[in-house]
């Protein structure tokens, strides 16, 4: 009876000492402070995905089905931009054009689902598709001297999972593509499905990448393995290291720290989450032989987008990390004290009006622009309603 006895003492800290804690969005706090929502013009969208600012009135909108729109965030004048992307995939699923992201080179980048219009034995087309990087010059309204800088190997036959989000640091191009609904394909590092890669932004490879520093049999782009479907990606203000949200399946999407040659387990572990059969993934939610999420929430919440806040409007947020969810229709706030989060809070969470969340820029004055996962869709601006005090002055 007492070897039971402690055997189910060691059972129960085992447990403990070898799982992260879940967040659970319910839990969460809802801001006090009182938001004026707006739409910033009357136009339509049809399921966009990205918004990136050009300057400080004008911004860039990408639609799935590969329209991009220049909007003025001041008297909602909108203006359909051309351009040559090619082979662009969208006859179903998750792909199209996705994200846009403007750099101070002047270029202006873009992932999008690239289709190889490859055809059967019996002649129809496949669905061979790949997630694309490309970038180009905005001039007249139209995207010129269009280069494509990588496109992911192998091409997989299937619509799912194409991650897609872009970041520049120091004139590196990180891209986080998703594993394409391919599972362990995350763990092997001579394909792109499943990584983080790093670039230079002419599209050339850095010297110092994982292949040429010890890890001799990844491909020459690949930085990072283990993904699932990166959906957002943001450099911090305080330390510059570069932060990832992605998608878990049934369960477990989480945030991570982007790491040489870094691995983050998928799909060796699923980070307490499930098939949408139910039936568990590997043996353990978490191993210590993978790097660390800095937060994972179970149940899901289909995280986007994550930007770290500046501006004045809402002064109190500076620096606190910015996450946007489709599903659960969220923007939420989470305070960092150094690697460790110490709050959450809710800012957004099921306003009819704005729906899915995709997407989000801020802007000059600390304003929040927000695209919705729908159509149709608009662009909607978060501000301060200053007509009334904040339910935290009330109290």
């Amino acid at each position: 009876m007492i070897h039971v006895f402690f055997l189910l003492i060691y059972t129960f800290f085992f447990s403990i000492s070898n799982c992260n804690d879940f967040s659970d969005y319910k839990t969460y706090k809802k801001s006090k402070i009182n938001l004026n929502i707006q739409k910033i013009s009357q136009e339509k969208f049809h399921y966009p995905w990205a918004i990136t600012f050009l300057d400080r009135d004008n911004i860039l909108v990408t639609e799935k089905k590969g329209n991009i729109f220049k909007i003025n965030t001041s008297n909602g004048d909108r203006f359909k931009i051309k351009h040559k992307i090619p082979h662009i995939e969208f006859r179903h699923g998750q792909g199209g054009l996705l994200d846009v992201y403007k750099h101070s080179d002047g270029y202006i980048y873009f992932t999008y689902s690239h289709d190889f219009n490859d055809k059967t034995k019996i002649g129809r087309l496949s669905n061979y598709s790949s997630t694309a990087v490309a970038r180009g010059k905005l001039q007249n309204n139209e995207i010129v001297d269009l280069e494509t800088l990588l496109i992911a190997k192998p091409k997989l036959d299937t619509d799912k999972h194409w991650g897609a989000r872009i970041v520049i640091k120091d004139d590196f191009l990180f891209v986080g593509f998703g594993e394409r609904d391919k599972g362990m394909i995350a763990q092997n590092p001579q394909k792109h499905p499943g990584s983080i890669i790093r670039i230079k932004t002419d599209g050339t490879i850095p010297t110092d990448n994982p292949a040429y520093l010890g890890f001799e049999d990844w491909l020459p782009e690949i930085y990072q393995i283990g993904m699932r479907n990166p959906q957002g990606m943001a450099i911090s203000p305080k330390n510059g290291e570069i932060y990832f949200s992605q998608h878990g399946p049934m369960g477990g999407d989480n945030i991570g720290i982007v790491k040489f040659a870094g691995n983050y387990g998928w799909k060796d572990i699923a980070w307490g989450g499930k098939e949408y059969s139910g039936r568990k993934i590997g043996t353990k939610d978490f191993k210590d032989i993978y790097n660390k999420n800095l937060i994972t929430w179970v149940p899901s919440i289909a995280v986007g987008n994550i930007q770290f806040y500046k501006g004045e409007t809402f002064y109190e947020w500076k620096e606190n990390l910015i996450v946007s969810a489709t599903k659960t229709k969220l923007l939420a706030r989470l305070v960092f004290e150094g690697p460790k989060i110490i709050d959450q809070e809710i800012i957004i969470k099921d306003d009819k009006r704005i729906g899915r969340i995709r997407d989000f820029e801020i802007d000059h004055e600390g304003n929040i622009l927000i695209i919705s996962d729908s159509s149709p869709s608009y662009l909607w601006k978060i501000s301060r309603d200053y007509s009334m005090p904040s339910k935290a002055e009330q109290n």
